[in-house]
């Protein structure tokens, strides 16, 4: 059996999912990559406002989280955060 927690392929599959019913529950609409490849995840859009998403999943508190792309931040995509072990997501706030 494979263990979500320590498996990084799994961790992300679910990191996805758990951010998307996240978005519901907040108000977005969401459309999700159907590839697994590319700087964004998910669209999400909320009263007429699209915000492109990149789900991240850390263990941590989130401190030493990946740095956006060059094309990410053109972009203007943001990270969306998932805590593996409290199933937690959050908005990461980014640096210009």
């Amino acid at each position: 059996m494979v263990d979500p927690v320590t498996n990084p392929s799994r961790t992300g599959d679910i990191a996805e999912h758990y951010v998307v019913t996240w978005l519901w529950d907040t108000g977005y609409e969401v459309f999700m990559n159907a590839g697994c490849s590319g700087p964004i995840d998910i669209v999400a859009v909320k009263d007429g406002q699209a915000t492109l998403v990149d789900v991240k999943s850390y263990a941590s508190n989130g401190v030493g989280l990946p740095k956006r792309s060059d094309l990410q931040k053109e972009l203007g995509v943001v990270y969306a955060h998932f805590n593996p072990k409290t199933r937690k997501c959050r908005w990461v706030k980014h640096i210009k």
